[in-house]
């Protein structure tokens, strides 16, 4: 059941990048944190914005004690392990240290990296892109995301991403992210 279909905070924004619906006993949220390029300008200023909702949001959610997965693409290299290079995106709003600080900030409220947390070592890439033959180098980047809150952590069984589904005709550049709970 749908239980929110916009991020609160602002209700002039009219921009679908947030739902959530309960499943099966889980707060499940799809998140589509804005890109914010090029920085700096409004469309940066918007998504550190919209960062600053969701983070009240997730805290709110953080309170409730229900289990909550924020999933979704977030639009943020969280350190430079999670990308293939960092000299070509040095401009880039995916990498900027204010965005880096507000996931950090996600973080600190509790929430488990569920892909970092089962792979702390690995280079695990969710994204590449068209350009550069990105995708035959193995030049990604790891921009989608699934939170756990501290009340579903126990429950991660296995997290992983289905790199193979990128390397379809005409697949997405981003690669399916999945969570597994007992």
């Amino acid at each position: 059941m749908c239980s929110r279909r916009e991020l609160p905070g602002n209700p002039a924004d009219r921009e679908a990048r947030y739902i959530e619906a309960a499943v099966d006993g889980v707060l499940v949220t799809s998140i589509y944190l804005p890109n914010g390029n090029p920085q700096p300008g409004p469309k940066f200023d918007y998504k550190l914005a919209w960062f600053e909702r969701l983070l009240v949001h997730a805290l709110s959610l953080t309170y409730s004690g229900y289990p909550v997965v924020l999933a979704g693409d977030y639009n943020v290299v969280p350190t430079d392990d999670d990308i293939y290079a960092i000299r070509s995106y040095a401009n880039n709003a995916l990498l900027q240290p204010s965005t880096r600080a507000a996931y950090r900030r996600l973080l600190a409220q509790g929430w488990l990296d569920a892909l970092r947390a089962l792979h702390p070592e690995e280079r695990v890439y969710t994204f590449w892109d068209y350009l550069r033959n990105s995708w035959s180098r193995d030049a990604g980047l790891r921009i989608d995301h699934l939170l756990l809150s501290e009340s579903v952590r126990p429950r991660l069984v296995a997290a992983g991403v289905d790199k193979h589904v990128r390397g379809r005709d005409n697949a997405s550049d981003h690669a399916p992210v999945w969570i597994e709970l007992s």
